[in-house]
């Protein structure tokens, strides 16, 4: 990758990995947020969820606003709104207000995950974008295993609220980074007014683009199922196995380690073997690891280094999923991409929100629980792929 390429992505790495931030940081406050609100689990649960509802639908409305006025405008708007959440987060006197401020951050940070894309569609394609954003992914993947850990270390010093002073701090720097090192990639020529007809033109031919719907919904079921651990790995780590919130942070840190490094073949390998042959693959292992780790769970062998290799297995495969599956589904609207990002990110959000929704009423604080509706996500990216994708080879 060429000098310049690679220090923009790691700015956009940076900034990508704000919103993974705010929510993975977060995670071992959960309880005190319980305690210190008067508030059910359910409740405190609910502060995820309408900052992932909101978050999803908003890419709509920064992509479009980003090939009419260029992609630092729109990432200037979104942080802005996520520093004033942060802070409104931070005093939050009731649940009520801080599921709000929650939903307010979501509404920021989603610029965060639609422009940046873009931002790579500018200025790459193919094997070379695919390089770009898994190095990208090296910092989002970082993330989850930083986030969780300086969440559990800010609260042996202070609270939850002194988290979102920290996520604070980061998106100043955020600001900083976009006003005096990102530059701007779409020349004013190429920009596209913000038009009703031409948004629902553009809608509608994704829509109907068999395999960008497909390759959509691969990244979907397999955000879904990260989601899915996101809302209960915590419950299952400490109540199941008894770890400590620094413990949970250890075993949630070695769960990305797996994404991490997969990730970081995603290019090299599509430059060999194609982008389809890494997806149907990657995509195949992680459906086969995870229905097999349900079915050992089930079995009674639920000890948790099980657990947790297993996890790690799938989420390599997963971290070659997610670049390829996003590098393919834009590569073929380049005049369009702002809207393809925001469409397809909003896809694949609203899909890990109804997955959250429709495996909550049957997770029981359980490993097995947990491992199987992580199971029922990646069959149905599986599914997605053979039926969208016929193509591909899957096996």
């Amino acid at each position: 990758m060429r000098d310049p390429l690679f220090r923009m992505a790691l700015v956009l790495g940076v900034l990508s990995a704000v919103g993974p931030f705010a929510i993975d940081m977060y995670l071992p406050a959960l309880p005190q947020v319980a305690a210190d609100l008067g508030t059910t689990e359910a409740g405190a649960a609910l502060t995820l969820t309408s900052y992932f509802i909101v978050f999803g639908i908003a890419q709509m409305i920064y992509g479009p606003m980003a090939d009419a006025l260029g992609r630092k405008t729109p990432l200037l708007i979104g942080v802005a709104i996520f520093l004033a959440a942060t802070v409104a987060a931070a005093l939050a006197p009731t649940i009520g207000w801080l599921i709000a401020a929650r939903a307010l951050q979501g509404l920021g940070a989603a610029t965060l995950m639609a422009v940046p894309r873009a931002v790579i569609r500018d200025v790459a394609t193919g094997p070379e974008a695919a390089k770009v954003m898994s190095t990208i992914m090296i910092v989002i993947a970082v993330s989850p295993m930083l986030a969780p850990l300086t969440g559990s270390l800010v609260m042996g010093w202070g609270g939850w609220r002194e988290i979102f002073a920290i996520l604070a701090v980061a998106a100043l720097v955020s600001l900083a980074l976009i006003l005096f090192v990102l530059p701007e990639t779409l020349a004013p020529e190429h920009r596209r007014p913000v038009r009703l007809a031409p948004m629902l033109s553009g809608a509608r031919r994704l829509l109907t683009d068999r395999r960008f719907m497909g390759l959509t919904m691969i990244g979907g079921f397999g955000m879904a199922s990260f989601f899915v651990f996101l809302s209960s790995a915590s419950f299952v780590y400490t109540r199941q196995y008894g770890l400590s919130p620094t413990g949970f942070s250890l075993a949630f840190a070695v769960n990305a380690i797996g994404f991490f490094a997969a990730s970081q073949f995603a290019g090299p390998m599509a430059q060999r073997h194609g982008m389809e042959r890494v997806i149907s693959l990657a995509i195949t292992g992680f459906a086969a690891i995870m229905i097999a780790l349900a079915a050992v769970v089930w079995l009674g062998l639920d000890a948790l280094p099980v657990v947790m290799a297993g996890l790690f297995l799938g989420n390599a495969c997963l971290g070659l999923v997610m670049p390829t599956a996003m590098v393919m589904s834009l590569d073929p609207h380049p005049d369009i991409a702002g809207l393809a990002s925001s469409l397809g990110g909003t896809f694949q959000m609203l899909t890990g929100g109804v997955m959250i929704a429709l495996t909550g009423p049957f997770m029981d604080n359980s490993a097995a629980s947990m491992v199987t509706a992580i199971a029922l996500c990646v069959a149905l990216a599986w599914c997605a792929a053979a039926a969208s994708l016929p193509r591909l080879r899957l096996a």
